[in-house]
């Protein structure tokens, strides 16, 4: 089974315009399969730069760990 590449770095765009972030995690299991936990983080973005900033300093996020919803 091939393993895809999750982002661990989700971000979206809720109804009211604002940006939200979710923080993934993926672990594999003896089968292979992916076991994907995520959390949703507390703080809402005006903009989808800001957010990544944010993932950035607290999490330690680097270009191209992100993925848009």
């Amino acid at each position: 089974m091939s393993r895809q590449h999750t982002p661990p770095y989700l971000i979206t765009k809720d109804e009211a315009g604002a940006f939200r972030l979710t923080v993934r995690e993926v672990r594999f299991n003896s089968q292979g399969y992916p076991l994907v936990s995520s959390k949703l983080q507390d703080e809402v973005f005006k903009t989808a730069n800001a957010a990544k900033t944010f993932a950035r300093e607290q999490f330690g996020a680097e270009p191209g760990q992100y993925a848009t919803k």
